[in-house]
């Protein structure tokens, strides 16, 4: 029978020491996503939100699936949040950003459609067709569409790093995220868990790549356009 060595104190001591750096590179991309956005953020739902959201120039909707061609239930929730801030003057127009990839599959067209179902004029809509991830529909809501202060609408466990990357891209942004666990948990414990790569990526994205968007353009005025007519929500 092989005899059993026990490791030196040395030996245990660098293990330990490999174990908490490892635990610290792979914390780090939440830590900065968290601390980043900390103060450029707010629940939606809870006492006294709406007062705490700025002024912007959009919401930036970001596209999170659909079923049957419609938006999914996390979607919605994003695109009632949305609505919402547009009625209340906070922002002036919808900057709906999602996958357009194939002929069978439009999230920001059946976006559009359900906003304009809840009454919300399409003429203060602008698609992005382009959004894959958080850091393209970032960089192409300032590079392509122009838009300089947004406010990002999605759920509270993608909150941090979504307002940190447009951060990152050169927007002042602000985000306002749905407490998804209240409807979903499961699926929002799930999704919470994925944000923990994501967010790895979105580092590397951001910070070391600078990558540019699948699609980077052309410019477009649309966004523009809406925001330069007299007497809308937020003028």
């Amino acid at each position: 029978m092989p005899r059993f060595v026990r490791p030196s104190r040395r030996a245990l001591r660098r293990s330990f020491q490999a174990l908490v750096l490892v635990t610290v590179l792979a914390l780090a991309p939440m830590t900065w996503a968290w601390l980043d956005s900390s103060d450029h953020r707010v629940v939606a739902d809870t006492d006294g939100w709406l007062g705490r959201v700025p002024p912007s120039q959009a919401a930036l909707v970001l596209g999170a699936g659909l079923f049957g061609g419609r938006p999914s239930s996390m979607l919605a929730r994003r695109l009632d949040i949305a609505a919402q801030l547009y009625r209340e003057g906070k922002v002036r127009a919808l900057l709906l950003s999602g996958d357009n990839s194939r002929k069978d599959y439009d999230e920001p067209t059946a976006m559009r459609d359900y906003l304009m179902a809840k009454g919300v004029p399409g003429g203060v809509m602008v698609l992005d067709y382009a959004g894959f991830d958080t850091w393209d529909s970032c960089v192409r809501a300032r590079k392509v569409f122009g838009a300089q202060r947004l406010t990002v609408v999605t759920q509270v466990f993608h909150l941090p790093r979504a307002v940190s990357l447009c951060r990152t891209a050169g927007l002042e942004a602000f985000g306002v995220g749905d407490d998804s666990t209240k409807q979903w948990a499961v699926t929002t414990y799930a999704s919470a868990t994925r944000e923990f790569f994501a967010t790895a990526k979105a580092v590397a994205d951001a910070l070391l790549l600078n990558s540019e968007p699948v699609y980077p353009g052309p410019v477009e005025t649309s966004l523009r356009h809406i925001l330069a007519q007299p007497g809308a929500p937020g003028a």
